[in-house]
């Protein structure tokens, strides 16, 4: 994948985490993930698009009223790694940390967050 399609990829990610209606976030998960793939971070270890999907459904229970953004996003080969916050709109962010993902095809295959300060 090209530059500017791993960034619109992010873009979908991003949006996924800030999608409250369940069913509109499943599609974008769908979307964004291979079937099989796996997201880990400090607090999950969760495989499959099912078990991501409910993980973002639980995490989110934690930001009401808080938007996801994202910042750099380094790619080379199948890799991609960019920085993110989460915070209410215009105030400061509450957790920030950064992803490393693997892709596989136009899709992430394994995800490893990390927390800053975690």
């Amino acid at each position: 994948m090209d530059k500017k399609a791993v960034t619109r990829l992010v873009e979908k990610y991003i949006a996924m985490w800030n999608e409250s209606d369940n069913r509109v976030r499943r599609a974008l998960v769908d979307d964004v993930f291979t079937q099989n793939a796996s997201y880990t971070d400090p607090t999950v270890d969760a495989h499959g698009v099912a078990a991501i999907d409910e993980y973002i459904d639980a995490a989110q229970k934690n930001f009401t009223g808080m938007l996801f953004t994202y910042g750099t996003v380094l790619t080379h080969h199948d890799a991609v790694h960019f920085t993110w916050q989460v915070g209410p709109t215009g105030g400061a962010p509450v957790v920030s940390g950064s992803d490393v993902a693997w892709l596989e095809g136009d899709r992430i295959a394994r995800l490893y967050g990390f927390f800053n300060g975690f």
